[in-house]
């Protein structure tokens, strides 16, 4: 875990965020993770009935495809927290209000995506990340994430519903490059540390 994910995920982070509104985001974007990268458009069109227990069973927005998740008891507890509250809306969360109109719920998922990303912003500042956070990242993080853990990229896909498994490797290039360095310089390390104990 690199260094900015374990500074998001620190209880002393947390603990130190005083603003109501940042602290929202900041445990909003660990549910996101937890949910394996759910993107905000997800988040803020999934609907009560797609809650049964503790599991959820939605379609991507963006692909179409099922997804079902069962959350831990961390994310359980964040999701009650942040859950709405209104009888009247089908929403899980109180991100989206219209109903009636898919245009008009469209606009409120815009609106809300600028001002989740510009909290996040305010909030990597705030915990000093040497890069900025945006709802992208959760998803990102959760894919590198689970590559690094020997995770199959198949299952990562997945995971993630992805349209196909080219789309997850699209995505994973960079850091499988950077872990077969890696993977190089621990050979390296080992050839050079054998020769140096078999020298005179």
């Amino acid at each position: 875990m690199d260094d900015d994910l374990q500074k998001v995920f620190s209880s002393t982070s947390s603990s130190s965020i005083v603003r109501a509104e940042l602290k929202r985001t900041h445990e909003l974007f660990m549910l996101m993770f937890m949910l394996r990268g759910l993107p905000f458009v997800d988040l803020a069109y999934l609907r009560k009935s797609d809650l049964r227990g503790n599991v959820i069973t939605y379609r991507r927005r963006k692909t179409g495809r099922p997804l079902s998740v069962t959350l831990t008891t961390e994310a359980m507890a964040l999701l009650e927290r942040y859950m709405s509250q209104d009888a009247s809306s089908p929403y899980l969360f109180p991100i989206l209000r219209s109903v009636k109109s898919a245009d008009a719920a469209y606009r409120e998922y815009q609106l809300a995506l600028r001002s989740f990303n510009y909290q996040l912003a305010l909030l990597g500042e705030q915990l000093g990340l040497q890069e900025r956070l945006s709802s992208y990242t959760a998803r990102h993080t959760w894919a590198t994430t689970a590559y690094y853990c020997e995770i199959h990229p198949g299952i990562i896909s997945e995971a993630m519903g992805h349209s196909s498994i080219v789309v997850t490797e699209t995505y994973l290039k960079p850091f499988r490059d950077k872990k077969i360095d890696e993977a190089n310089k621990r050979v390296l390390d080992y050839v050079i540390n054998s020769v140096s104990v078999l020298k005179p």
